[in-house]
């Protein structure tokens, strides 16, 4: 016999102990009393995103800055692009580029980019 079938007959079969683990380990991310639950829905108010991220974001980025505070900077200048609020967007990046050292160069290349197309928007305005 060669090495492939050999193979067929040499599989391992689980015990009910790794089942058991499985599901223990499921219901502890994925367990959550009733009361638990009715407090969480009691207290949701959806997040209202108006062209003022850019408010709740302190300037300087410091180079420990994590990616999610770096994304929320983007999502901030984005937002203020989509609600057509150029000056406030080309302020905002010129203080975020000028006083932030933990942004990266890919980061730095695409607020210079939104920054380049907000004056471009405010030329055409006026």
């Amino acid at each position: 016999m060669d090495d492939e079938e050999n193979g067929l007959f040499n599989i391992q079969v689980s015990d009910a102990s790794d089942d058991e683990e499985r599901e223990a380990k499921a219901a502890r991310r994925t367990g959550q009393s009733e009361e638990a639950w009715s407090a969480i829905q009691r207290e949701y108010l959806p997040k209202v995103e108006n062209g003022d991220i850019h408010e709740t974001i302190k300037l300087p980025i410091s180079s420990g800055a994590s990616k999610q505070h770096i994304q929320e900077l983007i999502h901030a200048v984005e937002e203020l692009y989509f609600f057509r609020k150029y000056d406030r967007a080309v302020q905002f990046i010129r203080d975020a580029l000028s006083s932030s050292d933990g942004l990266d160069t890919d980061t730095r290349q695409l607020l210079a980019t939104y920054q380049d197309k907000c004056q471009m928007k405010l030329k055409a305005q006026g």
